[in-house]
């Protein structure tokens, strides 16, 4: 006995079909794209100092990763040398340290640039940028799921 099959379900049948092909072809590097929480806003708030870094460009697999980072305060002055005092941890172990600051010089309260990183290479499935701020007894800490 024969199934007779409807419109409706053959045009899905050509569109899964389709969509299986694409995504076959496609390579691997160019699906590898941050998800959605890896693009979060972080913020962390200690003695005085509030520190919120975002993920600008983390789901390039090659050139670099940047991290908007953003420091304030009311009372303490902000003269951290972000490229020295900054670290990125992948979750298989490695350590890198930045390629470069863009942004405003140490001094003042407020304070906003951009921290550059190589890819690393393979890519982590997580990362978490560690920054030690002077007087501070432990690192801020922001952590991301790629």
């Amino acid at each position: 006995m024969s199934e007779v099959k409807s419109p409706h379900s053959v045009g899905i049948a050509a569109w899964v079909t389709a969509a299986v092909l694409v995504l076959g072809a496609t390579p691997l590097a160019a699906m590898a794209q941050a998800s959605p929480d890896a693009t979060a806003t972080q913020s962390s708030a200690d003695r005085g100092v509030t520190v919120k870094v975002t993920p600008k460009a983390i789901a390039s697999p090659d050139g670099r990763w940047e991290f908007t980072v953003v420091l304030d305060t009311h009372s303490a002055d902000l003269s951290d040398d972000l490229v020295q005092s900054t670290t990125l941890a992948t979750d298989d172990g490695r350590t890198l340290r930045p390629a470069g600051w863009t942004g405003a010089a140490p001094g003042g309260h407020h304070r906003e640039g951009v921290l550059a990183f190589d890819v690393p290479a393979p890519r982590p499935t997580s990362i978490e940028l560690r920054i030690v701020r002077p007087g501070e007894s432990a690192p801020r800490t922001f952590r991301w799921q790629l």
